[in-house]
């Protein structure tokens, strides 16, 4: 594969790559540990698609040795994965599984033997029950909540894992969970999803003072930034505070700068921030070691009046304080309707880069969903051959452009339960059927063993 090699050659010593998944998509065994607001959602009929649940999913606890094997034979170096919550510590505080903890041991253990070094997320989503209970994010206790999570991971880990990261992707939590409604807790309240916002980004702060007290060298944090393109000159103003909402609240928390005037200004209908104190703005800001970047496509918008592309699970109602905008994402798009745009990682990456100075960038989660055909022959996925090809080239061109880039994970390992969108959406390099657990590689998982393998 010529573009393989002509990718791999542009990739320094060193650099990090890897695959990506997250626990509840592809773990099962559900009734081992605690339950979590991602369960609950999805006991409501019409939450996700064709009432998929989280078992068996890929039944990944009951394939960690083979699971792990497929990823190691890909030629990565890396694993990014993310523990359960409710699997550590089944009411979110107190008392501690042990077995839960085990199933952890398992998969850093079983990376480490193999020559992967674990990426461990602490929160992808999934908060106890328990805790939802109490207030959820809501909740001024949510960021002790955590705080004693981390801890207990950290104190259980640190001799192993050197980067974990506090949350994937809080932007998804807040606002979609709270302002949408479309994720988990299924909360549709604009005021709502603002202050979990905040306190979200305040207990990881605590989180990353807990890891980094329990021994963690590299504590991080992963968000989903991406680039906003006005399509024309008069929504340029509603471009920006998308950008904001997107983007800036969480760079600017990072770097001690506050939340955005702009934002406070466009929301100020919603909520008057009140629950802002200097002590969490100074908490959110606590330092980093390293920002892990989750990109899939441009949010190309533009004036009402221009026809919306069919877009999975965005419109305005994920923006609190916007309205009158369209999205229009340009063809080519993959089946979440996302346009396929690689020059906008770059610049992703060049911006994040000058917003957040200082701070090393990873890539860790990068790719797409498309509709697979499977063949005598094999699953020939040419265009998601084409994602990775163009994608990898684009964050190389970032590190070419002096971004400080130290890895890039491909999303996914798998193809598991896309959330709300249960089965009918699959992002994995590798097929899993649901019913008989049969793991099956695509061409893009050959694809990446060739940019994997040739450039360590």
């Amino acid at each position: 594969m010529k573009r393989a090699q002509e990718i791999s050659a542009r990739i320094p010593p060193n650099f990090t790559l890897g695959v990506a998944t997250s626990s509840w998509q592809i773990e099962g065994s559900s009734s081992s540990r605690g339950k979590s607001i991602w369960d609950d959602f999805a006991e409501t009929p019409g939450n996700v698609v064709d009432g998929a649940t989280a078992d068996p999913a890929c039944d990944h606890l009951n394939h960690i040795p083979e699971d792990l094997d497929l990823l190691s034979g890909l030629g990565a170096n890396a694993y990014r994965f993310s523990l359960s919550w409710p699997r550590v510590i089944p009411e979110g505080t107190g008392k501690i599984s042990r077995s839960g903890l085990g199933v952890y041991d398992r998969i850093v253990d079983g990376a480490l033997e193999r020559g992967l070094t674990p990426f461990a997320t602490l929160y992808h989503w999934d908060l106890p029950s328990a805790l939802q209970e109490k207030g959820g994010w809501l909740s001024p206790d949510s960021h002790q909540w955590f705080s004693e999570y981390a801890h207990v991971v950290g104190e259980h880990f640190a001799d192993r894992v050197e980067h974990v990261a506090t949350l994937n992707e809080p932007w998804v939590s807040a606002f979609l969970g709270y302002a949408a409604g479309i994720h988990a807790p299924g909360e549709q309240n604009p005021a709502a999803s603002l202050e979990v916002f905040y306190r979200l980004m305040v207990a990881s702060g605590h989180g990353i003072r807990a890891l980094r007290a329990a021994g963690v060298k590299n504590p991080g944090l992963v968000l989903n930034l991406t680039t906003i393109i006005a399509e024309d000159e008069d929504i340029v103003p509603t471009s920006t505070i998308i950008d904001g909402l997107q983007n800036r609240i969480f760079l600017d928390l990072l770097a001690n700068r506050g939340i955005p005037d702009d934002i406070v200004a466009a929301t100020s209908s919603i909520t008057d921030w009140s629950f802002v104190t200097s002590e969490g703005l100074a908490m959110a800001a606590e330092p980093i070691t390293w920002l892990g970047i989750n990109y899939y496509t441009p949010t190309r918008v533009a004036s009402l009046s221009k026809n919306a592309g069919k877009i999975v699970g965005q419109d305005a109602s994920v923006y609190p304080g916007v309205s009158n905008v369209s999205f229009v994402p340009r063809s080519p798009r993959t089946a979440m309707g996302w346009e396929i745009h690689a020059p906008s990682l770059t610049q992703t990456l060049l911006t994040t880069a000058s917003r957040l100075p200082g701070v090393p960038l990873y890539v860790t989660e990068n790719g797409a969903a498309f509709d697979d055909t499977v063949t005598e022959t094999g699953i020939h996925d040419e265009n998601r051959v084409d994602y990775y090809a163009s994608h990898i080239s684009a964050a190389l061109d970032a590190l070419d452009q002096g971004v400080d880039l130290r890895g890039y994970f491909a999303w996914s390992l798998f193809d598991n339960l896309e959330w709300a969108e249960g089965w009918t959406k699959r992002f994995g390099i590798i097929r899993v059927d649901a019913w008989s657990q049969i793991r099956t590689p695509k061409d893009s998982a050959l694809f990446l063993r060739e940019i994997f393998s040739t450039a360590r």
